[in-house]
């Protein structure tokens, strides 16, 4: 038996691509097509269907759209359905609920904080080797704080402007770009808790050393 973990709701493959190069059987799921080019190790569709399907550890990046406090304006002013928020609320929680002994969300600060609980842990990509500034949460179940690898600390980042905001301007590609997963966060994801999964597996004598296929059904039809 090989270690099995579902990245959800991760299009570029970022962390998948890390947790394979351990040897590990991760798989991407979207509702978009992979760009990190193994659709070889992504399953394009709803994830909720795969959730309760044996694996070891789900890592979800929920959309933030509806989530976060940056966009929440757009609720509080009357121009969003609340039901929006309400319906991406319920999502994450059938994640952080998910039937795995290991569980990560990881979002912007947001709404997930004062309607669920509040994270285990915010983090900054600085903390990892990146000359960027975001801070994201992280709500863990069965896995340890992530550490910090590489700080690299300065007056402004690259992707922020004088003001301090992302420089990145509305276009139809933003939030797809603001959602990708820095290297450096996703190396660390894979190299800390990726390599205590196989740590843990391997105590436990469940390992066999070889990458098998997933005994569960990948079908979300």
């Amino acid at each position: 038996m090989t270690a099995k973990v579902l990245i959800a709701c991760e299009e570029s493959q970022a962390v998948t691509i890390e947790m394979r190069a351990l040897g590990i059987e991760a798989y991407s799921c979207d509702i978009l097509p992979c760009s990190g080019g193994h659709p070889e190790w992504h399953i394009q569709g709803d994830v909720l269907p795969l959730l309760n399907q044996g694996w070891d550890m789900v890592i979800a990046f929920p959309p933030c759209t509806y989530l976060s406090s940056s966009g929440m304006h757009w609720t509080t002013r009357g121009f969003r359905d609340p039901q929006l928020t309400e319906d991406a609320l319920e999502f994450v929680k059938a994640i952080m609920d998910a039937d795995c002994p290991r569980v990560v969300v990881e979002n912007p600060i947001g709404v997930i904080s004062t309607k669920i609980r509040k994270p285990d842990q915010i983090i900054q990509p600085w903390m990892f080797g990146e000359d960027a500034s975001k801070k994201t949460c992280l709500w863990l179940k069965g896995l340890p704080l992530l550490v910090s690898t590489e700080i690299i600390k300065k007056g402004r980042y690259s992707n922020q402007t004088p003001s301090g905001q992302n420089k990145l301007g509305p276009s139809a590609e933003r939030a797809k770009l603001r959602s990708k997963t820095y290297p450096g966060i996703a190396k660390a994801m894979a190299e800390q808790w990726g390599a205590l999964l196989l740590k843990q597996k391997e105590q436990q004598g469940e390992l066999d050393g070889e990458t098998t296929k997933v005994s569960c059904n990948l079908d979300p039809d």
